[in-house]
């Protein structure tokens, strides 16, 4: 998975592009300036150089060792600090109750059952009355092949997200089309999932 992501992340641009998702704009006024934010997945870096943008002590991490040297030339380049630690999903460490924000966007390769872990592990690291950022795929973007893994069981829907985090509080669900252009990665009429909880505390 390494080599894959490695090779999707080479060359001297940056693929998914170097603004953050759309749906981490629209939550800045979520946003709480010195709050300890973990953005997993993180790629190339856009969504946690963004954060620490806003002011959020970020932590990142990703797989692709490609990708977090480039998130730390990002974070350099925009004169934010970035934590930003090379490591799978599987791997990471998920530190209990240690973050006031969880962001997860587009992390859509996990199957169902590491999806599980991951949700699990979200729900372990983020402080009571912490927040959770989820952006991603609704199945139906399997037809759209405008970006994700093309594997319907890997993407989200409202009932599932509520289920996996069920007892906390929603303060945003939406399934909804959108034209979007990230870098060459993401591009087009898109299928998607925007997921705002707080863990109960």
């Amino acid at each position: 998975m390494n080599d894959f992501w490695d090779q999707r992340f080479s060359g001297d641009g940056y693929r998914f592009g170097t603004e953050p998702a759309a749906f981490l704009t629209r939550q800045a006024d979520r946003l709480v300036a010195g709050a300890r934010a973990l953005a997993i997945c993180d790629g190339e870096g856009r969504n946690g150089v963004w954060l620490a943008g806003q002011g959020l002590r970020v932590t990142s991490f990703d797989a692709s060792p490609v990708g977090v040297d480039k998130a730390r030339a990002l974070a350099a380049a925009r004169g934010v600090p970035l934590d930003a630690h090379v490591s799978g999903v599987e791997d990471w460490t998920w530190e209990p109750e240690a973050f006031d924000l969880v962001a997860g966007v587009f992390f859509q390769f996990a199957p169902p059952e590491l999806r599980a872990r991951i949700f699990d592990g979200i729900a372990r690291t983020l402080k009571p009355g912490g927040l959770l950022l989820l952006h991603g795929y609704a199945p139906r973007q399997v037809a759209y092949g405008t970006g994700g893994p093309g594997k319907a069981e890997n993407l989200y829907t409202l009932d599932l997200l509520e289920e996996a985090f069920a007892g906390w509080q929603v303060l945003e669900g939406v399934d909804y089309d959108a034209e979007i252009a990230e870098g060459d990665g993401h591009v087009g009429r898109s299928a998607l999932i925007d997921f705002v909880a707080v863990k109960p505390g």
